[in-house]
């Protein structure tokens, strides 16, 4: 049982940011930028990135796409990427992983990074609609590698 408690410990230990952001309820504007600000790491080293999206049955796409902006500080290191999110699988099926709220995760490059610094992501949506219905919440998920 001790063996069990720590190793389940030590895996938590490993994730050093996990936060969501909701959106409106009656909608997430294209203006409308999410913010996450990792605070100061304790540790350098390399550490892998996630988006997690959640939605309901009310978005009406099968995909999605975020603009992702990175800052690191200090020394304001600048990265801008589009992710693209698919809901669904080849054949046209959602994935569905939940019971009214669907999460999915999709992954960002890794990034290296070193003690003391901190991050600021900030997320928007990059789809031709102006509002974007059922997309309730967005989380970033980070974990030190090494």
């Amino acid at each position: 049982m001790v063996l069990t408690m720590a190793v389940v410990t030590s895996c938590d230990q490993r994730t050093v940011y996990h936060h969501f952001e909701s959106t409106s309820q009656t909608g997430w504007e294209k203006i409308d930028t999410l913010l996450f600000v990792v605070p100061p790491l304790a540790e350098p080293g390399r550490y892998s990135q996630q988006i997690d999206v959640r939605i309901n049955e009310f978005y009406p796409f099968t995909s999605l796409s975020l603009v992702v902006s990175q800052q690191v500080f200090p020394g304001d290191r600048r990265k801008k990427q589009i992710l693209r999110c698919r809901f669904t699988e080849q054949n046209q099926y959602f994935q569905r992983r939940g019971i009214s709220n669907y999460t999915y995760s999709f992954s960002l490059p890794d990034i290296d990074l070193r003690r003391g610094d901190s991050l600021r992501v900030s997320v928007r949506h990059d789809m031709k609609r102006e509002i974007l219905p059922g997309i309730t919440d967005l989380g970033l998920k980070m974990i030190r590698l090494n």
